[in-house]
């Protein structure tokens, strides 16, 4: 339904219709919402509404707001509860999840508060406006879900609200400072979640006191922070079981403004094409320096956008997840260097020789590869009528070795471990004089490796006698009284007999 006087929030805001799409793919519709805002922002609305034939903001909002403020008009919590609401979008400083959008809020419904938006051109927060839309987020989403017991209020946008203050974003002190930020939140939800279970039947859920850190650059803001955990905790118990929590809501957050999802960190200076991301041009306006003296400070050597250690987004993920009772998924640290490898490669044209013979009946061709010197460095085995299984099995012995040789394993060590292993095919070999019986294949590369590498001669294989099936004589025996038949193995059937009913 269209709304015909929008809410005096959006007075004054210039607007602006976007060609937007929801996705590469869906045909395009026309989105209004303040030009400042940008084509991001208003893709980031059709995706919201991706079945919408056309959108305006200011329509969209009065969806959600309007149901939320005639609860809250009807349980006296405020005239103009609409208005803050329209407000608080209208200056990109807060907007729920997408269900509660679409009136649907859930059993955890949530809500984004952008801190940026909360900071003046000189780079003063406004710690007043901030605690307030914190009560007026929580009072919001219980009226939406009056039965939901945990909300989902987080933060976006972390890194630029960091370069504002001209903090850098892998440091201590931004940590700190992200860690009072959100337990000023959070504190300020509790009230507003305690005076909320007065209002109604619920068991109520005790206040948790979060620890902050012992400074903040903010001034006053720690201050602020321990006033509202005092006040929290005189009213002792809350409507909610959790307030603070993190989603993974993309299009929320880029509607906000927010160039990087909750409290990750960006990792260039610049976009896309090429320009100053908006986090760097805030970052060298809180420094003090024009476009030419940061070119000029760069020129000389300095760096002044230090890319953040690959911990940085665990460390920052570490320091908020006590506050949070919903985060996302820890950032994975990145894998320890690589040891540099002492490979000896092998020359491209080098020699060897291709052994072929038969170990008990089965054919196998040994391969060798050699450097200029004429030390073994690679070895092939190639088995052509065995399984598949055990021909890859076989192929990948041969790399590992092949690896070790030209790693620098000596070669007597391999063949003192491989000599002798026991496993068919083994018995006689055919083929080669140096080695006349292996007790396995394996056993019979290394025999051939060392008599032609090592000249090493090695005790002679005694294969394994093949399994008996016994002649039958001891089951045929007579059984005698309190005489146990010696184990014998079983008597194979010698022919197959075709037996018929018909």
């Amino acid at each position: 339904m269209r709304t015909p006087n929008p809410d005096p929030a959006w007075h004054g805001i210039r607007q602006a219709i976007f060609t937007a799409r929801s996705d590469a793919d869906s045909a395009p519709i026309n989105v209004k919402i303040p030009a400042a805002w940008g084509q991001n922002a208003a893709d980031s609305l059709a995706a919201l509404f991706p079945t919408a034939a056309r959108l305006d903001i200011a329509e969209a909002a009065a969806g959600w707001i309007a149901p939320i403020a005639a609860r809250a008009a009807t349980a006296g919590l405020g005239e103009n509860f609409a208005g803050a609401l329209h407000a608080l979008l209208a200056a990109r400083r807060a907007s729920p999840n997408a269900s509660v959008w679409h009136g649907r809020p859930g059993a955890e419904p949530g809500f984004t508060l952008n801190p940026s938006a909360f900071l003046d051109e000189t780079g003063a927060l406004d710690i007043e406006g901030l605690g307030q839309a914190a009560r007026l987020v929580v009072t919001a989403l219980t009226l939406a879900a009056p039965a939901a017991h945990r909300l989902a209020i987080g933060i976006t946008d972390l890194n630029l609200c960091l370069a504002r203050l001209g903090l850098d974003y892998d440091s201590a002190p931004a940590r700190d400072l992200a860690v009072t930020l959100l337990a000023f939140v959070g504190a300020e939800g509790d009230c507003a979640s305690a005076a909320l279970l007065a209002r109604a039947a619920a068991p109520g859920y005790p206040i948790r006191t979060a620890a902050l850190p012992a400074s903040c650059l903010v001034p006053g803001l720690r201050e602020a922070t321990i006033r509202a955990q005092q006040e929290a905790a005189a009213l002792g118990a809350r409507r909610h079981d959790s307030i603070l929590g993190f989603t993974a809501e993309p299009a929320i957050e880029a509607l906000l403004g927010a160039a990087t999802c909750n409290f990750a960190p960006a990792f260039s200076p610049l976009t896309e094409d090429g320009r100053l991301a908006p986090w760097a041009e805030r970052k060298l306006a809180a420094l003090g320096l024009t476009h030419a003296a940061a070119l000029a400070q760069m020129l000389a050597g300095e760096t002044l956008f230090p890319p953040p250690r690959p911990t940085a987004h665990a460390a920052m993920h570490d320091a908020l997840a006590p506050l949070a009772a919903k985060m996302p998924a820890r950032p994975a640290l990145p894998l320890a260097p690589r040891r540099a490898s002492a490979r000896e490669k092998l020359p491209a044209r080098r020699t060897g020789y291709t052994q072929k013979v038969s170990i008990g009946g089965h054919k196998l061709y040994l391969s060798t590869g050699e450097y200029a010197s004429g030390r073994l460095g690679e070895l092939f085995i190639a088995l052509h009528k065995e399984g598949s299984a055990f021909r890859g099995l076989m192929d990948a012995f041969a790399i590992a070795v092949s690896t070790g040789l030209q790693h620098g394993v000596p070669l007597e060590d391999y063949v003192e471990a491989f000599t002798f292993t026991r496993f068919g095919p083994a018995g006689a070999v055919e083929g080669d004089p140096a080695v006349p019986a292996a007790t396995s294949m394996i056993d019979y590369v290394f025999r051939n490796l060392a008599a032609n590498y090592l000249h090493t001669s090695l005790a002679p294989a005694t294969p394994e006698p093949a399994d008996s099936v016994g002649d039958g004589a001891a089951d045929r025996a007579p059984l005698l009284p309190l005489d146990l038949p010696d184990a014998a193995p079983r008597e194979r059937r010698k022919t197959l007999k075709l037996v018929s009913n018909a």
